[in-house]
């Protein structure tokens, strides 16, 4: 583990040591950070974010977590005694640190496969409606005539680009909850 405080950070992320510091910190499992400023926190996961090329996830509780949770890909906020700031720049709210196991390992899986299904359905959703256009004006004589009324387009559209997504979110659970807790490795084969 790498522990680092904040006048030594400073020192870190100056553009000539930069590198180096990532290349430290990518051999640790994992990166302390303590006594440092809003200011540095988010130059931090900025660093990851743009030299690994890597999602990054940034978690916080207070006002002074904001900056680094808005630099992150997914920002998660405790709400906690510090205030409400760090959940109204977060993508996810939390009440306690211990629902973060949850959030992750379950929400994120779930998520993770919902989103891979969603995409081939819309997939296949549109090729089947471009194919019905594309075979109609073989019968037509590519003659430019519309082969569906634009009402019957727009409820087309909105029945099938809007209901199954709502089943699909309330329903799709591949796995239970209890298992992606109990086997933690199920998360990565969604990703």
């Amino acid at each position: 583990g790498l522990v680092i405080d904040g006048r030594t950070l400073a020192y870190a992320l100056e553009p000539t040591l930069e590198d180096k510091f990532l290349a430290l910190a990518k051999r640790c499992r994992s990166v302390l950070c303590c006594r440092s400023t809003p200011l540095q926190k988010s130059m931090v996961v900025k660093l990851v974010r743009d030299k690994l090329k890597a999602m990054t996830l940034a978690i916080g509780d207070g006002a002074n977590d904001v900056s680094m949770i808005q630099v992150a890909d997914v920002g998660v906020g405790i709400s906690g005694q510090e205030g409400m700031q760090a959940v109204m720049a977060s993508d996810f709210a939390i009440p306690r640190f211990r629902h973060l196991e949850k959030l992750l390992l379950v929400h994120g899986h779930w998520c993770y496969s919902r989103l891979a299904n969603m995409v081939l359905y819309f997939f296949y959703k549109n090729a089947m409606f471009v194919a019905l256009l594309f075979w109609y004006q073989f019968y037509c004589g590519f003659s430019g005539s519309s082969m569906i009324d634009q009402w019957y387009l727009i409820f087309f559209n909105l029945l099938f680009s809007s209901l199954p997504q709502l089943i699909t979110g309330v329903l799709d659970k591949d796995v239970p909850a209890e298992v992606l807790i109990a086997v933690p490795q199920l998360y990565k084969s969604g990703q």
